[in-house]
């Protein structure tokens, strides 16, 4: 059974940071697109940010440009997501996901979900 498993959410103060990770099993993502996507309460699932298999190419969202970052450990099959700066703005159920179709920013492009992990930021 595939999986993949978000943890290190939780409340954290404005300008503070969390570290984002989502573990799969069941199968191995290495040659996966991995992808980070987030719901706040009352909006759309949102693209956060992507890596493509190596490592070696990522996207952001122009709102977390400079603050998230986005890396992958395909030995553990897992991806991570540093969170800088935090701001109120960026509370919402962070999910994470994979994709073996190039990599999209789309979350309809992406097979394979996580449940989410809350992050919640405090002013």
């Amino acid at each position: 059974q595939v999986q993949l498993v978000e943890s290190g959410g939780g409340l954290v103060q404005a300008g503070g940071s969390l570290r984002l990770s989502c573990a799969a099993s069941g199968r191995t993502f290495s040659r996966y697109a991995r992808a980070w996507f987030r719901q706040a309460p009352g909006k759309e699932r949102e693209f956060v940010a992507a890596i493509n298999w190596s490592g070696r190419t990522t996207y952001y969202a122009d709102s977390v440009k400079g603050r998230f970052a986005i890396s992958r450990d395909n030995a553990k099959n897992t991806v991570y997501l540093q969170m800088n700066s935090l701001e109120t703005e960026d509370t919402a159920v962070y999910y994470c996901a994979a994709s073996d179709n190039g990599v999209p920013i789309t979350r309809y492009e992406y097979d394979y979900w996580g449940q989410g992990t809350q992050v919640t930021v405090s002013s």
